[in-house]
């Protein structure tokens, strides 16, 4: 896979560290977010949302019938947890249906906030948060929607079909463009003026498709490639309308890894989650997900 991407070292090696282990129980664990002090998972089949320490996890809160609990991001400047509820085929514990939504809970895990698109299908796979909105992205068609400060609907940052599979983003330093990574696309770059999208290639022009969760760090990009086993961590850089790609734990690998999170000095990410096994018939969990911290220098603090 490593060969595949083309990816180069970076010049400093990042180190990671396993900080917690998911219980087995927890069948796919795909979101991670922190508030500083706790870290919230997201449990899909249960429906279950997680709040962690290092050393053990109570139920924060459960996402209503027929919405499972995809990405999720802490909100500092709001004071929620946005969850991606989603409801996709071809999951098994799942029930599909056509219309997931995007959910606010305040930190006591009462839900506040539950709004979906206008119309059409509309099943979001992951959320950020920034001084510009809530951001949330379909999985299903490529679209981008946000949720202003204020608003009660959805706005169409993005519409459907322009992109295939909309994951992880990030909002940019300077505020004007939201960077999404659509997993059959590669990484795109949306002008929220114009809602112009233009997508960004490697160096050389390939595109760098299957990038799972994405946040940023000051002017750098953090994702999780998971399109072939086993995946890894990368960092992007944007230059004009092109991107630089390392690989920051140099030859460490991950195995079945989902979400990134920025908590502080440092990322958090979702490793062994599940899904490379859920439709395995039979499949009995023994291990469970392991949650990675990785130190970034200088921290991602207004990242």
């Amino acid at each position: 896979m490593i060969a595949a991407l083309a990816l180069a070292a970076a010049a400093a090696v990042l180190q990671a560290q396993p900080i917690l282990t998911i219980g087995p129980k927890h069948r796919i664990v795909e979101g991670i977010a922190s508030d500083g002090k706790t870290m919230f998972v997201s449990s899909i089949i249960d429906r279950k949302l997680l709040a962690c320490t290092t050393t053990q996890c109570r139920t924060f809160a459960v996402t209503p019938p027929g919405l499972h609990p995809f990405g999720i991001a802490w909100d500092a400047m709001r004071k929620r947890l946005w969850v991606a509820a989603s409801c996709p085929k071809g999951v098994p514990g799942i029930v599909a249906c056509e219309r997931g939504a995007l959910l606010g809970y305040d930190a006591r895990g009462r839900l506040m906030t539950r709004v979906a698109s206008a119309g059409g299908t509309f099943l979001p796979g992951d959320v950020s948060v920034s001084s510009a909105g809530v951001f949330v992205s379909d999985s299903s068609n490529g679209a981008v929607h946000r949720l202003a400060d204020g608003a009660r609907r959805l706005e169409i940052v993005l519409g459907a079909g322009i992109g295939k599979s909309g994951q992880g983003s990030a909002l940019s330093v300077d505020g004007k463009t939201l960077i999404v990574a659509d997993y059959a696309q590669g990484i795109a770059a949306i002008d929220l003026a114009s809602g112009t999208r233009v997508l960004l290639p490697r160096v050389g022009g390939k595109p760098l498709r299957g990038i799972d969760g994405l946040v940023r760090c000051g002017s750098t990009y953090y994702g999780l490639y998971n399109g072939a086993s086993p995946g890894t961590l990368v960092a992007i850089t944007r230059s004009g309308n092109e991107i630089a790609v390392e690989q920051p734990l140099g030859e460490l690998v991950l195995a079945d890894p989902t979400q990134v999170a920025i908590d502080g000095d440092r990322l958090l990410i979702v490793a062994d989650s599940g899904w490379a096994t859920i439709g395995e018939a039979g499949f009995v969990r023994s291990l469970g997900t392991v949650i990675m911290a990785v130190d970034v220098p200088g921290g991602c603090t207004g990242g």
